[in-house]
């Protein structure tokens, strides 16, 4: 039986090392191989090695690009934190038979694919759209908002297509939460705030995290959002890369954005990492 057991196990492992190897590590690689060859207009990439892509892609241009995109996405994860918060912090604090439900209207918006949604943004916030016409009919303004077509509506996008990636693992660590230490605080005099900043907060820290790694990172990257609901006055770096291959057909050039866009997120992912570890080593000793 351990026989048995052992051999379904290295089987197990293999298959999945494998399909890893061949539709993740594969793909990878040949980005990472494409990024150093030359582009040649008849058959995408001439086998020839250079450095050039990797230089134009730190020029003043992609540059302003790659700093706007990083703005957005910063702001698109602040916006989602303030939202989510309170969100996962009811749905984690309601009674057990709400918790489902809750989570339900949560994990729905995955259910319709995220480009109907946008265009379901699109007709909210167009000029004769839902949003003007009830605030005509109530009367709080006179003439339609301009929000279409500008960084406000890509925001609003953005933050209505990832708020999702923030709540669930908000919700998860908040649900884990010691609910003696809060109780602790209070009999020691604390009051709400304080609660919520010294204890609440650090303790949620893993979760707060998680969802700004699982938003901020996707953010930078969507180029249909800002396409639909900014009209491409602005592009993002996801914008950048789809023009570079399906537009220019310069490859090597895309592959070499990719490259830098996978190593920037890489060393923000270390970076949190690197920093939850240490929380966890300091809460320890």
């Amino acid at each position: 039986m351990n026989k048995k057991h052992g051999f379904f196990k290295t089987f197990s492992v293999s298959i999945i090392w494998l399909w890893l190897g061949i539709f993740a590590l594969v793909p990878i690689a040949l980005i990472f191989l494409t990024s150093f060859l030359t582009k040649d207009t008849n058959n995408i990439v001439e086998f020839i090695p250079t450095f050039k892509n990797y230089l134009e892609v730190f020029n003043h241009g992609y540059l302003k690009i790659l700093l706007q995109s990083i703005y957005i996405a910063t702001i698109c994860t602040i916006l989602c934190l303030i939202i989510g918060y309170p969100f996962a912090f009811t749905i984690a604090r309601s009674k057990s038979k709400y918790k489902p439900l809750l989570l339900l209207l949560v994990i729905i918006p995955f259910w319709t694919s995220s480009l109907i949604r946008t265009y379901a943004i699109m007709a909210i916030l167009k000029a004769k759209g839902i949003l003007n016409t009830a605030l005509l009919a109530i009367g709080i303004i006179h003439q339609p908002l301009q929000i279409l077509y500008s960084d406000t509506a890509v925001l609003i996008g953005c933050v209505y297509d990832l708020l999702p990636f923030m709540i669930l693992p908000l919700y998860a660590n908040i649900e884990k939460l010691n609910h003696e230490y809060i109780e602790a605080a209070k009999d020691l005099g604390a009051n709400w705030l304080t609660i919520f900043i010294k204890v609440i907060i650090p303790l949620t820290m893993p979760g707060i995290i998680a969802g700004s790694v699982l938003v901020f990172l996707p953010a930078m990257t969507m180029f249909y959002i800002p396409v639909l609901l900014g009209g491409a006055k602005n592009l993002l770096i996801g914008n950048l890369i789809e023009y570079q291959f399906l537009t220019t057909s310069n490859w090597p050039l895309g592959t070499a954005i990719s490259v830098v866009i996978t190593l920037l997120m890489g060393i923000f992912i270390l970076i949190y990492w690197h920093n939850s570890k240490e929380k966890d080593r300091e809460s320890l000793a």
